[in-house]
């Protein structure tokens, strides 16, 4: 069974991912605070190759649960509101932070030991063709649940490349289209498609902010 080219973007967000995550500045900084207050470089780059490992993690679970379509996931999803409201998820963090104390070469190690199977598993048929989501009691699409986990590499590849004074990678066109879209409408969810539309194309007449998050 092919992998789809959406399913092929995710794969190479991931391999981007666990290059940044492995690099010797990464590395050297891995201690250290990152652009993130409150969560280390480790800490980051653990979240960063989390989101591989949950789609791993996702795929290997049996379906279940209630699908949503992907906007709905962000209405109702706590960390959303949290973060519109400017609070972080410190617990998150801790979690991140103390996973990271593990070391680079443990925390490269175990997120390999997951994604290096992702790949033959999108490959297997599912049926239904979702992933449930344990901590919101929820499923997306498969391919709906690998838009937000690229989203999530695309976001925290900058936070941890900005971490280490280096360029943020450049990720593939099939997984910047989906994720700006995605940012995109959940911002025009948020704010209302003028604002962002004025954002994006009349910056005389656009907000100071359309955030989605």
């Amino acid at each position: 069974m092919d992998v789809s080219d959406h399913r092929q973007a995710f794969l190479e967000s991931v391999r981007i991912s666990r290059d940044l995550a492995g690099s010797d500045l990464v590395r050297a900084a891995w201690g250290q605070e990152s652009a993130c207050a409150g969560m280390s470089v480790g800490g980051l780059a653990h979240h960063l190759l989390n989101q591989g490992v949950t789609v791993a993690k996702g795929l290997s679970s049996p379906a279940q649960g209630e699908t949503i379509a992907v906007l709905e996931h962000y209405r109702r999803a706590p960390w959303v509101a949290a973060s519109r409201a400017g609070r972080s998820d410190p617990d998150q963090n801790v979690r991140d932070d103390e996973a990271a104390l593990a070391g680079p070469d443990a925390v490269l190690a175990g997120a390999a030991a997951h994604t290096d199977a992702v790949a033959d598993l999108l490959a297997r048929p599912r049926d239904p063709d979702t992933i449930f989501i344990p901590w919101q009691g929820w499923s997306l699409t498969t391919d709906d649940f690998l838009t937000t986990r690229m989203m999530e590499m695309l976001v925290h590849a900058d936070d941890l490349a900005a971490s280490v004074g280096t360029e943020t990678p450049t990720f593939p066109e099939g997984a910047v289209v989906p994720v700006v879209g995605l940012l995109a409408a959940v911002a025009a969810d948020r704010h209302g498609a003028t604002a962002v539309v004025r954002a994006l194309s009349r910056p005389q007449r656009a907000p100071s902010s359309v955030s989605a998050f």
